[in-house]
């Protein structure tokens, strides 16, 4: 086996059972991963110094095939109606068969962190068959000082194999395409698909497994901070396509992460060391501070159709997927942050894209109500952000991210409500979907509108502004936000049938009552009493 690279040379491939191997390239940076991706013929050079790759018919997750090993020490910890189970004798037959699969492969390996805080991350060790996913989750996860590298022994390791293709029969999995974590063994396994995200939400999954015992709550969330003013942080959570990064990418603030977060009792920290924004439609006046990564060398863009000759993408190409992406380091942005933490927030947003066009653009949350919302996790799930997703989708995602919640979601929701009540923290519903109508008869949320919005509370000055009350939903509304014309803040206003308004709005308050039956057992009567009303008049 040739080993390149630099590596703990005591605690080698070997140690994670790989045998047999052509090469290991170990934690090699961007410009030899470019030449071997080039090389290789993974990937196509964009105009500016982007790496392009596309993902074959996997342009986003695959939720319905991730699996946990479960035995003795996960039985009663995980939430199995959310998550998959294969037995622990169908995950070592698994193992077995990647690693005499990867036997005369040349692999690349990157040695990472996943945790910004050094009490609460893991050392996530990642082998890939692509040259341009190592370069993907080194970008997205965080990279240790070259002199740590010599001593670095994994905690988690992820073997990322597409070429792979998994048995049902014999690995009792639902099809080819696995994603396969024992929280036991740590180790992660994924074959069938070529999407990169597979790998960094698997160390999510691991961190949403193990950090809330260590009283540290995960978060599918991003984060940023007033630039003058220590400890004035701001969470935003939402799947998917609902705005996470966009809205956190704010000029005038610090930018913390764009996607995954945990809340210890020190205050914020991000998981990840780069971002990963959707670039479908993206706009270098709406949206700049992304835009501008596109054209950096070092960025991995997915599946964005570039042009033959001039190799300039067009992010208005939806041909191959709605689910383009491009992946970058955080300090790719100007005002990110260097150190990935920040104090505890004054202010969360839940982020929904209702694609039936009847909540208002923002709400004032109680602390009952924002864990009502956030155990609900309503939104629409985004087109190609999952294999078989051509539209917009109403769904429930319980926590804002339910395919990398292994613990039920009260475990989540509880931690979440006692520290909004230690740290006195003001919460907020914003709905980024659509306004006028449903999907097919509205208009998406104008951002100008969000970003306006957001500014108001994140400054403290839309509290003290004066609110109605939602007759469906219950929750505080304000009636005038300057700068925002104010019919769009009462969306019955902005539909011209007034009647099918009253009759969506009906219709969404009973899937809400519909999917939260689920949970009441779990939560305390305020929070199930922060239910919407099942008519205009309740």
């Amino acid at each position: 086996m040739t080993n390149t690279g630099e590596f703990n040379q005591g605690h080698g491939a070997e140690a994670s059972g790989l045998r047999h191997l052509k090469a290991v390239h170990w934690n090699l940076e961007a410009p030899r991963l470019y030449e071997e991706a080039l090389r290789r013929g993974e990937a196509e050079l964009a105009q500016g110094g982007a790496l392009v790759a596309t993902t074959g018919s996997h342009t986003g997750r695959s939720p319905k095939d991730k699996y946990v090993v479960r035995d003795a020490s996960t039985e009663n910890e995980i939430w199995w109606e959310n998550n998959g189970a294969i037995t622990p004798a169908q995950f070592a037959v698994l193992h077995r068969d990647f690693l005499a699969h990867a036997e005369g492969r040349e692999l690349f390996a990157q040695d990472l962190y996943g945790g910004a805080d050094p009490a609460h991350r893991v050392k996530a060790r990642v082998f890939t068959e692509f040259a341009w996913h190592s370069l993907f989750i080194r970008n997205l996860l965080i990279r240790p000082a070259r002199e740590e590298i010599a001593g670095y022994v994994p905690e988690l390791t992820i073997i990322d194999l597409p070429s792979f293709e998994a048995d049902p029969a014999r690995h009792g999995c639902r099809t080819k395409t696995v994603i396969a974590i024992d929280f036991s063994k740590k180790i992660v396994l994924i074959g069938g698909t070529a999407y990169a995200g597979e790998m960094k939400k698997s160390v999510f999954t691991y961190l949403n497994y193990i950090l809330p015992g260590a009283g540290v709550m995960p978060m599918h969330c991003s984060a940023n901070a007033a630039l003058d003013a220590a400890g004035d942080s701001a969470l935003f959570f939402g799947l998917s396509g609902t705005g996470k990064t966009t809205l956190s990418n704010d000029s005038s603030r610090q930018l913390i992460g764009d996607d995954e977060h945990g809340w210890s009792p020190e205050g914020i920290f991000n998981f990840e060391g780069g971002c990963y924004a959707k670039t479908i439609r993206l706009s270098r006046n709406a949206e700049p501070e992304i835009y501008a990564t596109t054209e950096r060398f070092g960025t991995v863009m997915e599946n964005v159709v570039i042009d033959p000759m001039t190799r300039r993408p067009d992010f208005d190409d939806a041909s191959r997927t709605e689910n383009t992406r491009c992946a970058y380091p955080l300090d790719f942005i100007a005002n990110a942050s260097a150190t990935g933490r920040a104090g505890h927030p004054k202010n969360i947003v839940m982020l929904t894209c209702d694609a039936f066009g009847v909540m208002p653009p923002i709400a004032k949350l109680t602390g009952a109500e924002a864990m009502y919302h956030f155990i609900s996790g309503y939104t629409a799930k985004v087109a190609g952000t999952e294999r078989g997703l051509t539209g917009p989708e109403a769904t429930f995602s319980t926590c804002f991210g339910a395919p990398f919640m292994p613990r039920h979601p009260s475990t989540y929701g509880n931690l979440l409500r006692a520290l909004i009540a230690k740290h006195d923290v003001d919460c907020w519903l914003v709905n980024t979907g659509w306004t006028g109508g449903g999907v097919g008869t509205g208009r998406r949320m104008p951002i100008r509108v969000t970003r306006r919005l957001l500014a108001a509370a994140l400054d403290g000055s839309l509290s003290k502004a004066e609110f109605r009350r939602d007759p469906y939903f219950g929750f505080a509304v304000p009636v005038a936000v300057p700068g925002v014309e104010p019919h769009i803040l009462s969306p019955v206003k902005t539909w011209a049938n007034k009647a099918a308004f009253a009759e969506t709005a009906e219709r969404l308050v009973g899937m809400f009552r519909d999917n939260f039956k689920r949970f009441e057992s779990h939560v305390d009567a305020d929070v199930k009493a922060a239910e919407p009303a099942t008519s205009i008049a309740a």
